[in-house]
């Protein structure tokens, strides 16, 4: 089975993020694989072990995600591809997703997994528009997945409830948190991921023009949530608290 994994690198989620100029500022902050392409990882390598096969991790960016990819190597990934974006001013999710789709088109899959949502943009869009340029069928937030005969038996999470979908390979599929629980890199694995294929490819190997993957949107203005408000200690009895609270709902919060 030829499973591939498109992973993005993103902010450790313990990062605290700090804006220079209308920008991010990455000045010191600690990169990790997206939480959830770790459990996309993790389900290819559980495929891999039941199925055989070789597993090909790929994510878009510069030299810097080539730490990430190699994470992915040691947890047990047999090859990566970092397709590198850095000539690139801009990109949004459809500038990743056809570079991903574009470099896929050309190779033999039976099987792409990514992570539901990216924690630093949670779009959710590149997997489904992956899936959407290769026309092949996609499906989203999957917590269990069983592959036999050439199909696979999906369960996916709809809003707090299960939905069991059967469909053909190839397929591509988004992972959920509760899908499995990710293994760490052993140092056999570390070790081994030193001397595993990492390719870096750019638009000329893909044969695209800067053009074809030009973003079709623009970021207007990247701020930070609004501090939160100390909260108030009601005092008194119970129906002072409750007409108090109800006052402070109309007069402060106005949300009656």
């Amino acid at each position: 089975m030829n499973i591939f994994v498109i992973m993005k690198r993103t902010f450790d989620t313990e990062e605290k993020i700090t804006i220079n100029n209308g920008q991010i500022d990455e000045g010191g902050a600690e990169f990790i694989i997206n939480p959830y392409d770790e459990y996309a990882i993790e389900e290819a390598i559980v495929l891999r072990e039941n199925q055989g096969g070789e597993i090909t991790v790929v994510t878009v960016g510069d030299e810097e995600a080539e730490k990430e990819l190699r994470t992915a190597l040691a947890m047990g990934a047999d090859k990566a591809v970092l397709i590198d974006s850095e000539d690139l001013d801009e990109l949004d999710q459809f500038t990743v997703a056809t570079l991903l789709a574009t470099y896929l088109q050309k190779q033999d899959y039976d099987i792409i997994l990514g992570g539901n949502v990216a924690v630093d943009g949670g779009s959710g869009q590149v997997g489904p528009s992956v899936a959407q340029i290769l026309s092949i069928p996609q499906v989203t937030t999957i917590t269990n997945l069983e592959i036999a005969d050439g199909k696979a038996t999906i369960v996916r999470d709809v809003e707090g409830d299960e939905e069991t979908v059967e469909v053909s390979l190839p397929v591509l599929v988004t992972a959920q948190q509760g899908l499995n629980e990710p293994r760490y890199p052993s140092l056999p694995g570390i070790m081994k991921a030193k001397k595993k294929p990492l390719e870096t490819l750019d638009l000329d190997d893909l044969d695209l023009e800067e053009e074809d993957v030009e973003p079709k949107t623009a970021t207007i203005e990247v701020f930070l949530p609004p501090a939160k408000q100390a909260g108030k200690v009601l005092e008194g009895d119970a129906p002072s608290q409750v007409k108090e609270l109800v006052s402070l709902l109309k007069s402060e919060a106005k949300v009656i």
